[in-house]
């Protein structure tokens, strides 16, 4: 299982650059999940690692051997499209095994090995069926299935469960999981769900704007963006972000904005710069606000419900903070009617706070 790295790459389509010199190294036997939103390149950096597109700046590497000058099949790679990319006049059986036979290898091996992958994916019922009579999930199972019997090195998934229905990509989520634990090869998947990139990822690549926000463990980025980008992507519900002022308040650091003023521990006024202090954004997550109506002023919002978001035992409630939208999450249970003024407690230690022009997080 090789490593790959990503030495300064860049891509332009004529004037236009939309990738901006990445640098990225991916550990042997590694799933990397490259998310963001549409048009921030996660896609064309994905296929000029397939050899799709061609490399206007640096280098791809593998092994340690540059391989941006080589064509896609001589770099031992497998990829699974968005759009399954079947062959409809073949059935399951022989769309997976359709690398193989172009290799003109011998036939009990292919019919082993198809035979195997099958099992795996589910799918030993389907083989003699034409993709026409599969269901989306099955003929996703049947693109995977097609990259699995190359033993290729590392796997390529570009947004392969885009076209599905929610509780389809649940179920293939499940599936993919299950799959990494069985396959133990790199894989580097491609999607702009972040629920995707939060379930499946070792590692996360965030992308926008053609950069590299951000990258590491799943419970790294969740619990320490560097920037507001970050914050804001990954999480569900997303993370309330309310322009605010740092401030000395009675020997105490606060953040204050419009209807709240929040004393935060000792243990953030130490760590922040000394030059922090003035406009900022704070960050506080749905899930870290609690329904407390007897809060202290200063460890809590004062929150008007505006709307309430009922998805079984949990609901989201969007409320109003002096003409900021503050969303919390809490169980469908808590009774609290539409147009209330709820007191809601804070937990502090999970407050961020971003540079108001930068958008770094501080």
């Amino acid at each position: 299982m090789p490593k790959i790295q990503l030495d300064n790459l860049v891509k332009r389509y004529g004037d236009f650059e939309v990738l901006h010199g990445i640098n990225l190294e991916m550990e042997e036997n590694e799933f990397t999940v490259f998310v963001g939103p549409s048009g921030c390149g996660k896609s064309t950096t994905l296929r000029m690692i397939a050899g799709l597109e061609t490399v206007s700046g640096g280098e791809i590497y593998i092994d340690g051997k540059p391989v941006s000058g080589l064509e896609p099949k001589a770099r031992d790679l497998a990829m699974v499209f968005q759009d399954y990319a079947l062959y409809p006049h073949m059935d399951v059986a022989q769309n997976m095994s359709f690398a193989l036979r172009l290799q003109k290898a011998p036939k009990s091996e292919i019919n082993a090995k198809v035979k195997d992958v099958a099992k795996m994916l589910g799918l030993t019922d389907f083989l003699h069926r034409k993709p026409g009579e599969l269901s989306g999930g099955q003929r996703q199972r049947v693109a995977m299935g097609r990259a699995l019997t190359r033993d290729s090195s590392t796997f390529l998934f570009d947004e392969p469960l885009s076209n599905l229905d929610a509780k389809l990509r649940g179920q293939m989520r499940a599936e993919l999981a299950l799959m990494r634990q069985q396959v133990q090869k790199n894989m580097i998947y491609v999607t702009h769900d972040q629920i995707e990139a939060m379930t499946l990822a070792d590692r996360i690549v965030v992308m926008h704007g053609g950069y590299i926000q951000q990258q590491g463990t799943p419970a790294e980025l969740y619990k320490r963006p560097v920037n507001k980008f970050v914050a804001g992507f990954l999480g569900s519900p997303p993370m309330n972000f309310l322009d605010a002022e740092l401030a000395d308040v009675d020997g105490k650091l606060v953040v204050k904005g419009s209807g709240f003023q929040i004393a935060l521990p000792k243990e953030c006024a130490h760590s922040l710069p000394a030059a922090a202090k003035g406009p900022v954004t704070m960050g506080i997550r749905p899930a870290d606000l609690t329904y407390a109506p007897d809060a202290s002023d200063d460890q809590s919002f004062h929150l008007q419900v505006v709307v309430s978001e009922y998805i079984g035992a949990q609901s989201v409630l969007i409320c109003d903070c002096a003409g900021q939208k503050v969303e919390v999450e809490l169980k469908s249970d808590t009774p609290i009617a539409l147009g209330e003024q709820l007191r809601f407690e804070v937990n502090t230690d999970a407050i961020h706070l971003f540079d108001r022009e930068t958008e770094a997080a501080l």
